[in-house]
């Protein structure tokens, strides 16, 4: 019975959402925390659901990026995809990964579920503003969190 609920979950999403949508939502790329970050952004969307990223970086390079969500599946769905576009990409890249980029690669999302791409891009935008923060003095993170 138990299979069978999930079956048809899994069936009803599929006429929603896009196969790469669905995709990340059941087996999502990059999540979980990460030991010593060198950048977190946390950001809690207008739909309660709150999005964590964790950044390292090296040379200015996301070298490589996870992230924790509370959310429904479309937020699972654009916090692995923003991770997956970030990892590899130079700061300033990274700083071009806009809701309308996370909707494109995951091929579109149903009008009541954008928010959660917009949610993903700005977690990244804080992340990345937290890293540049303390880039210059990095014994100053230690204090005050």
């Amino acid at each position: 019975m138990i299979e069978e609920m999930r079956a048809s979950i899994i069936e009803d999403a599929r006429e929603t959402f896009s196969e790469e949508v669905v995709k990340r939502w059941l087996n999502p790329k990059n999540i979980g925390k990460m030991e010593a970050p060198d950048g977190v952004g946390r950001i809690t969307g207008p739909c309660g659901d709150t999005m964590e990223i964790f950044l390292k970086i090296r040379n200015d390079r996301i070298t490589n990026a996870f992230f924790m969500t509370d959310g429904c599946g479309t937020t699972i769905a654009t916090g692995s995809m923003v991770t997956d576009l970030a990892t590899g990409k130079e700061i300033k890249e990274a700083l071009k990964i806009s809701q309308e980029v996370i909707l494109d690669a995951l091929g579109g999302l149903p009008e009541d579920s954008k928010h959660c791409a917009l949610l993903a891009s700005n977690t990244l935008k804080e992340a990345i503003k937290d890293y540049l923060a303390y880039k210059s003095d990095p014994w100053k993170r230690s204090y005050g969190k």
